[in-house]
């Protein structure tokens, strides 16, 4: 049986809790809603666990802050010796225009802070990560802001429908891999 990481990354404390820099958070908890699947608050994170057929998979909503993702991600690739190449991290993306989904089975953390301490900490930029688009409708100067921002009721109107193809990316990448996951869901 196989076992994945799936990594939702945001920030702690209800300042953040619908903010745009927490999608990561978002789409996991969407995904662990509709599998009726209870985060536990564990070492470095609040932890789930569920199944879809042969694979078994542990959802990670790190609590070291956005900054520091890579040392919840780390342990608990450990303690449940998951290889890395069966990881999948959850994250926003200033460069994509809201609700747009790019899947992506390595690369650069382009200017993310928490993929960039996750690669810092793993020596490795080779791990999937589905990243969210956010936009970026934001005056120069206050990118924070924006990021650190709550949705617009325009966007919140649209979310669901967004967090709806990720609830079908996660089994897909558990089942069936990251190749067959890209073609399946980048673009739609």
């Amino acid at each position: 049986m196989s076992k994945f990481l799936i990594v939702g990354l945001g920030n702690i404390g209800d300042e953040y809790r619908d903010t745009r820099h927490n999608i990561g958070f978002k789409m996991l908890d969407a995904f662990a809603e509709a599998s009726n699947i209870r985060f536990e608050d564990k070492r470095y994170g609040f932890v789930g666990k569920g199944r879809v057929k042969n694979a078994e998979f542990v959802l990670l909503k790190p609590s070291t802050y956005m900054n520091l993702s890579g040392n919840a991600v780390r342990y608990w690739l450990s303690e449940e010796k998951i290889p890395v190449e069966n990881m999948l991290v959850l994250v926003d993306d200033l460069n994509l225009p809201f609700g747009q989904i790019r899947i992506r089975k390595q690369g650069s953390n382009g200017g993310h802070n928490g993929l960039g301490h996750i690669q810092q900490v793993l020596g490795t930029e080779n791990y999937a990560r589905v990243r969210f688009g956010i936009g970026n409708e934001f005056a120069h100067g206050a990118q924070i802001h924006y990021v650190l921002g709550q949705w617009t009721d325009e966007e919140v109107a649209k979310l669901p429908e967004r967090l709806a193809v990720v609830k079908e990316i996660i089994p897909s990448f558990c089942l069936q891999g990251i190749d067959r996951t890209m073609n399946a869901f980048n673009g739609r």
